[in-house]
């Protein structure tokens, strides 16, 4: 997202921006980190309910239609004998194609915490010749059911499709406003009870290419809105080495990605910490990029996760998925609940990146206000203070900064916030960003468990 003041598409989801409770975490007992079920105890303290699908168990337990489950080191769904074979035009292009589909459609899934928002995120592989699209359906807690809503339309490349959210999608009572499914008014008390996701996987006919989705799921939550939140108590110090990369010395380069470098906070962060797990583009998949420019990777990571109806780099999901076209790494979107969590998550050696907006003034240091602006935190001081590598300084030698621990909780906390022109805007509600091994050590499975991610 841009570091600029001017309303970014998710602020207009007036009202419904759902933010964590302060305070919430602490360490997880192993038990806890292998459970499949959701403790009560815990769903009411943390409003927030993160369920995925990655097993072959689970892969069999959904509803498949010309698709199968693998078994091996990393379980997933892969096209079989396909169902059919359907048409899409592109809307960004207006090429027509026909492609061999197959679908997979999840069990439904009851959230511990009824929710005002969805946010669902997938892991996949898709070689050239395959794409795949991501759709939910909610249960209202009146009962009814909401619309099959397109969550994306994704591939890893960008030579057979647009990758793209779908705009203009809603049923009176919930809309998708990009990557999230959002009540239109929490007011009344309607939530999302329960949801299913459906997997459609696309190939060219007549190949044996197949797209191969090793993870799916979707972050419920639902918490008052604030213009406030409780401080926590520091903890520990630490701090992770990792990447410094910054987003401003690629302005102006290749403009048809969201203007070019001013706007690409999501993917340079999303790089830095794709470095940190060992991910490495090869000299061939860069070669695209002007040898002239500095960081070719963040100019790669841009184009990769580059949403064409958004026309930005910062659709969540997108960029939890381009992490996990790496070898060894899956990503997720959630909300956590205080700077604890990120503590538990630090001193497990898992850095997180996180997304804020401010005035200038509401974040001492930084120099800039923003109506969305996503950083890395990799560290806190003996004092409390975050630690963040933020892309938006002026070169890769500026990006690391130490900001105060009060004012970085509570702007990326809430909810409700004045924007320069005195109006009631939406915060972020605690999103972030969990990219993390396909095999985390015991240590790093027990602080994701703690703050509510398998």
């Amino acid at each position: 997202m841009s570091r600029s003041e001017q309303p970014s598409r998710r602020t207009v989801l007036a009202a419904v921006v759902a933010a964590a409770v302060a305070g919430a975490g602490g360490p997880a007992a192993a038990a806890e980190a292998e459970a499949d079920t959701v403790d009560p105890m815990r769903a009411q303290a943390r409003p927030v309910d993160n369920r995925a699908w990655t097993t072959y168990a689970e892969w069999r337990g959904g509803t498949a239609r010309g698709t199968r489950a693998v078994a091996g080191a990393r379980p997933g769904v892969v096209i079989g004998t396909p169902a059919g074979t359907s048409p899409y035009t592109d809307p960004h292009t207006g090429r027509t194609a026909t492609w061999e589909y197959g679908t997979w459609t999840g069990p439904a899934h009851t959230l511990a915490v009824p929710a005002n928002e969805l946010i669902a995120s997938w892991n996949a592989h898709t070689p050239a010749g395959t794409w795949i699209q991501v759709e939910l359906k909610g249960t209202y807690s009146d009962g009814t059911d909401s619309p099959w809503y397109v969550m994306g339309r994704w591939a890893s490349g960008d030579q057979d499709i647009s990758r793209t959210s779908v705009d203009d999608q809603g049923d009176g009572r919930s809309a998708v406003w990009t990557d999230t499914v959002a009540i239109g008014d929490p007011a009344t008390g309607l939530r999302l009870v329960s949801y299913r996701l459906r997997l459609t996987l696309h190939r060219k006919p007549g190949t044996k290419a197949t797209p191969t989705v090793w993870r799916i799921g979707a972050m419920g939550s639902d918490v008052p809105d604030r213009f406030t939140v409780p401080a926590s108590t520091p903890g520990p110090a630490a701090e992770l080495v990792v990447p410094r990369y910054s987003q401003e010395i690629h302005a102006g380069q290749y403009p048809q990605y969201d203007n070019g470098g001013e706007a690409w906070c999501s993917p340079t962060s999303s790089q830095m910490i794709i470095e940190y797990w060992g991910g490495r583009l090869t000299p061939e998949q860069l070669s695209w990029v002007d040898a002239t420019y500095a960081d070719p990777q963040v100019c790669h990571a841009a184009r990769y996760t580059y949403d064409h109806q958004y026309a930005g780099c910062g659709n969540w999901p997108f960029n939890a998925a381009y992490a996990a076209t790496f070898e060894g790494i899956q990503g997720v979107v959630t909300r956590l609940g205080s700077l604890t969590d990120l503590e538990t998550l630090i001193a497990a050696g898992v850095p997180a990146i996180t997304s804020q907006s401010f005035l200038k003034e509401e974040l001492t240091g930084a120099g800039y206000g923003t109506s969305g602006h996503l950083m890395t935190v990799i560290g806190f001081t003996a004092d409390g203070d975050v630690i963040a590598n933020d892309p938006a300084s002026p070169g890769d030698e500026a990006v690391r900064r130490v900001y105060r621990r009060r004012e970085w909780e509570n702007i990326w906390l809430r909810t409700k916030r004045y924007n320069a022109s005195g109006k009631v805007v939406s915060g972020s509600g605690g999103v972030c960003y969990l990219y993390f091994p396909v095999r985390p050590t015991p240590r790093q499975r027990a602080a994701l468990a703690a703050v509510g991610v398998r």
